[in-house]
Parts: C-alpha cells; structure tokens; sequence
C-alpha cells in the first residue's frame, strides 16, 4: 500500500512516516501543499495523510481541487485545526476522516487501515431538479450552464431538498437535517435561508421552483423556464 504523507512540520513527517514504513506501508513525504496537490495527482497512491495549514497551497485547497478533478484518492486529514467548523470543513470539501494533533497513532493507523478498507469511493451523484444541478462531490451547483455560488448552508439545505425533490418538507425536518443540535436555531431560521436560495436559484433566472406549501413546508419542484 502507497501512502503519501504531506505535512509541512518536518519531525512529525519523519515520525509518522518511520511508524508507518514499519507497519508495511510505503510512504513518500511531502512539505508543502503545492507539491501535495502535484504527487497526489500523478502519484497513483491508496492514501494520502494531509495536514491544513501548509506553505503554499492550504489543505483544504489540496483537496477542493483533487476532487474537483475527480480523484477520489481516501484522504485522511490530520491537522492541529480542531474546532467543529474546521472538521466539517474538510469533510464537506470531500476528505474521507480528519483527526486532530496531537493524536494517537494506534487510532491513525485504525482509521487509515479502515479507509483502506474501503478503498477510493465513487463519485457521488450528481443531483437535478429540472434544469438545477447540484454536484455534491465538485461542490458546485448549476442552473442549465450558470454556476450559483452558494454559502455551505445554502448548499447543505438545497442538497437536502433535492434528495426530497416534488415532496413537501417541513421546516423542523429541514432544521433537524441541515442544522446540529448544538446550534442555537428556531424554524425561522428555515424560512431566512430558504429566502437566500430563492434569490439565487429561482429570482435570477425567472423561476419559481422552490415553493412554499402553506401550512406544510417548502416543495422543491422542476419548474419548467
């Protein structure tokens, strides 16, 4: 199994990758996120193990744009960034696990070997309601050939209602599924961003595909141009 290391602090680098070779893996490291980004694409590896805050290109850009090539390489992301929004972050943009510094290496290598397991997922479908597209994997959404450039709630409420689409939706079941439990919300918050989406994927464009079904909740229909 090839594995490609790309962390910027150089004695960590050298540890995990010593620890790693020892277990059976064959490791290549890497110190910046430019030369990450340039050997995951034409390295042919199983893994990549990549840290956030490196010289050159962030972490998170390493990954925006392997998946927005479609390489779909697992990428564990291992980083000293741990608030909840840097995690969700990384795995909204497409990484596959993220674990925060300082870490266990006995659960490194679990969740690296689990990932193995499952090897390189396919790349998730593209969704569409009519001539609306959400690309879940490249995180771009489309009305026909217009990009829309939403913020990632908006993003996360028009996946959720696209995965229902022509069904009506309430609002607590948008709060519980696009909201965690831990934030401070109220189902008026539902109908502030469903304001925000109609604004960008209906109003520009003529459209009125995001409907609100009076008393019951919101309906996400193909609403012809």
């Amino acid at each position: 199994m090839r594995l490609l290391i790309v962390e910027d602090e150089r004695r960590m680098a050298a540890a995990l990758a010593r620890g790693l070779r020892a277990d059976g893996f064959a490791v290549e490291v890497v110190h910046d996120g430019r030369a990450g980004l340039e050997a995951a694409r034409f390295g042919s590896y199983d893994a990549v193990i990549l840290d956030i805050m490196l010289p050159l290109l962030s972490g998170y850009e390493v990954i925006r744009a392997l998946r927005a090539e479609n390489n779909w390489v697992p990428v564990l992301v291992l980083s000293a960034k741990d608030g909840e929004y840097d995690q969700s972050d990384g795995l909204d943009l497409g990484a596959d696990d993220y674990l925060t510094k300082p870490f266990s290496y006995v659960v490194l290598l679990a969740r690296l070997r689990a990932l193995l397991r499952r090897g390189k997922p396919a790349r998730p479908a593209v969704l569409s309601v009519g001539d609306l597209t959400l690309d879940p994997g490249r995180r771009q959404v489309k009305r026909g050939d217009t990009p829309v450039a939403l913020s990632t709630r908006e993003f996360a409420l028009l996946e959720y209602l696209m995965h229902h689409a022509e069904q009506v939706v309430t609002k607590v079941t948008l709060l519980d599924h696009v909201w965690s439990a831990a934030e401070d919300t109220h189902v008026n918050l539902v109908e502030v961003y469903i304001g925000y989406l109609r604004r960008k994927i209906d109003a520009p464009f003529g459209r009125r595909s995001l409907q609100t079904v009076r008393g019951a909740g919101y309906r996400l229909t193909a609403d012809p141009a």
